[in-house]
């Protein structure tokens, strides 16, 4: 009776087991859409003027009022993204200055595993102009497909409400110079 006990319980674990492993989540793919990660409307009102959203509640990074949206997904406690700070910020300051991406690119991160308290010492500690969000019980994370830090997300949002994303991937931002063109490009379709 036992050994038919054992047979059952294993054949059950193989039948599940794929279940399981395909419901595994993936980054996200160029080409693709977000899952529907949603975020607490900032509030501070600068931070609201600057991603176009208003009220309270929550919205979704395809509704952010901008043609493109860059988003950095970080942990104030990687040291990868400690050094890819200022590197992020140069790149947030070359689309503020142009009058040609400054209202239609915008820049937002997502500290993983961070509570707010560890997001806003993050900002200061780095001089971080733009918009982070805490993600601190890993929701978003696991969303993402559990991405490493730093990693890095392009969504072209079109004119009927629809995205793509354009870039997904792990690690900084190597040449700025060459991202922004990959971000205009990406404007004048």
């Amino acid at each position: 009776m036992k050994k038919l006990s054992v047979f059952w319980t294993i054949l059950a674990a193989l039948l599940i087991l794929p279940a399981f492993l395909a419901a595994e989540v993936t980054p996200p793919s160029e080409g693709g859409k977000l899952p529907d990660i949603r975020l607490a409307i900032p509030a501070d009102a600068g931070y609201q003027k600057y991603l176009g959203i208003k009220g309270e509640g929550t919205f979704s990074l395809p509704q952010i009022k901008a043609s493109v949206v860059i988003v950095e997904i970080f942990s104030m406690y990687c040291p990868h993204c400690q050094r890819e700070a200022p590197s992020v910020n140069d790149l947030y300051s070359k689309i503020q200055s142009s009058e040609k991406l400054k209202d239609k690119v915008k820049l937002v991160g997502i500290g993983v595993g961070n509570s707010p308290y560890e997001v806003e010492y993050f900002k200061k500690t780095y001089s971080i102009q733009f918009p982070l969000f805490s993600d601190g019980e890993f929701i978003v994370h696991k969303q993402l497909g559990e991405v490493r830090t730093p990693y890095f997300i392009g969504i072209k949002n079109h004119k009927d409400g629809s995205h793509t994303l354009f870039y997904s991937k792990l690690g900084g931002i190597a040449d700025n110079a060459g991202f922004l063109k990959l971000i205009q490009a990406q404007l004048n379709k």
